[in-house]
């Protein structure tokens, strides 16, 4: 029978232990954030009907969706997790509490092409508040401070909350008599970050086929730079001139009235005219969030107001304000850049219990008693040298191995010895797990992220 040689899709990320743990404290952190400002965790299916995720249609979605046929049924893999939350929130719509606060941390796959930092299969982590009818700007206003906290929790200090509205942005074209252009402009101006002032221009003239003093207009608009405060002063001049802007801009200075109650710092939020966010459904305050000395890397969060999240599956009006990570792509950066702190345990226990009996009766009760205590703990049962046995601890990062033979057993003690320092102890088993929980509290105090 041939070997198959193993290998691993292109696209498709798969860790080594240490780094998987790494992840999973990752994912934990966001979801304890997500817990803390009152959002449900929500679970959806991979596989949906293919009319369901692709209800919008046409475009890159239909292009890159994985789809497949199962007898009768054209079914096809989640592309994201906002469709299946729009499918979500209009079939149980009867049954919520609106409004309705949701966190999903979940798998999607996008059949693209696999390149650097980007992935065919790759977390989410998104958080989504939708109202009944109408949903309050404060809403708006609390979804940086989520931000905020998340990365603040992960390690991360050097970030940048950029946000913007949309209606200022569609009242200062219709302004320029633009409106029926203003979605490929943005779409274009969205670019700026990548390809700089120069060539957007280019873009605006050759293919939106603005002029050259409309294309100067919108690049000195949306160039206002200065504090929060003096953004908001200069964007008043332009006031009273349409009534989608004005809105806007009332909308933009409570939002950011209200963040310095949500406890975000002005150092790391700003008004940024260039933030419009390339999808059509935003129409209020959008965000985006930058790694200060990582510019190149691009958004990290993203997200923003829409007005009707699930028009494709019901006519009940539900608006809805929220933000998406890429979990897997972020987790890629930071492993990347060096920035996930290495001294975090990584290993899969904090405790190695090797018996130095034939009967294993007694190691079993103390990993039974360890465990109890809420330290996560290995019996080996191998029948290999000492040498090997500690090899194993090294090699898993495990910080402490206890040794438990017939002297240890007749005193209901065990020796601890502690893998970093090389220190060994005889101790009770209280005594014991006393001495590892305290090393846990001080480890734990620890952030994924390097300062």
């Amino acid at each position: 029978m041939p070997v198959i040689t193993p290998r691993t899709l292109s696209g498709f990320m798969e860790l080594l232990p240490a780094p998987q743990q790494q992840m999973e404290r990752f994912l934990q952190t966001l979801r304890e954030t997500y817990s803390l400002y009152g959002f449900t965790p929500l679970d959806t299916p991979l596989v949906e009907s293919a009319e369901i995720l692709l209800a919008k249609g046409g475009g890159e979605t239909e292009k890159q969706i994985y789809r497949f046929s199962k007898g009768d049924a054209d079914l096809a893999l989640r592309f994201d997790l906002t469709v299946p939350l729009a499918k979500y929130v209009a079939l149980h719509a009867g049954e919520l509490a609106f409004p309705f606060r949701r966190y999903q941390i979940g798998k999607v796959y996008r059949g693209e092409r696999a390149q650097r930092g980007r992935f065919r299969e790759f977390y989410q982590a998104d958080i989504d508040i939708i109202g009944d009818g109408k949903l309050d700007i404060a809403n708006e206003a609390e979804i940086p401070a989520v931000i905020y906290t998340t990365f603040i929790r992960l390690g991360l200090e050097r970030f940048q909350i950029r946000v913007n509205n949309r209606k200022i942005l569609n009242g200062f074209y219709a302004m320029q008599g633009l409106s029926e252009r203003s979605g490929d402009i943005m779409r274009t101006v969205d670019k700026l970050d990548k390809i700089g002032a120069e060539k957007v221009r280019d873009l605006l003239v050759e293919d939106v086929q603005l002029s050259g003093g409309q294309a100067d207009e919108i690049l000195k608009f949306i160039s206002i730079r200065g504090s929060n405060a003096e953004v908001l002063n200069a964007l008043e001049g332009y006031a009273g001139r349409n009534e989608l802007f004005d809105v806007g801009l009332e909308e933009l200075k409570t939002v950011t009235r209200y963040l310095d109650a949500f406890g975000v710092p002005e150092t790391h939020f700003a008004v940024d005219l260039t933030i419009a966010r390339g999808l059509d459904y935003y129409t209020g305050t959008v965000y985006e969030t930058v790694m200060l000395d990582h510019p190149e890397i691009g958004s990290i969060c993203s997200g923003g107001r829409y007005d009707n999240l699930a028009e494709y599956y019901t006519e009940r009006q539900l608006p809805g304000v929220g933000i998406s990570i890429g979990a897997t792509r972020l987790f890629y950066v930071l492993q990347e850049q060096k920035l996930l702190n290495e001294k975090l345990n990584t290993a899969p226990a904090e405790l190695l219990i090797l018996p130095m009996t034939q009967d294993l009766t007694a190691a079993a009760e103390a990993a039974t008693f360890f465990r109890g205590c809420e330290i996560r703990t290995q019996l080996y049962t191998e029948q290999k040298k000492f040498k090997a046995k500690m090899g194993y601890a090294d090699k898993l990062g495990i910080p402490f191995v206890a040794f438990l033979g017939e002297d240890e057993a007749a005193q209901n003690k065990i020796s601890l010895k502690n893998m970093q320092t090389g220190e060994q102890q005889l101790l009770t088993l209280t005594e014991a797990a006393n001495v590892i929980l305290e090393d846990m509290r001080v480890r734990g105090n620890g952030k994924l992220i390097r300062g």
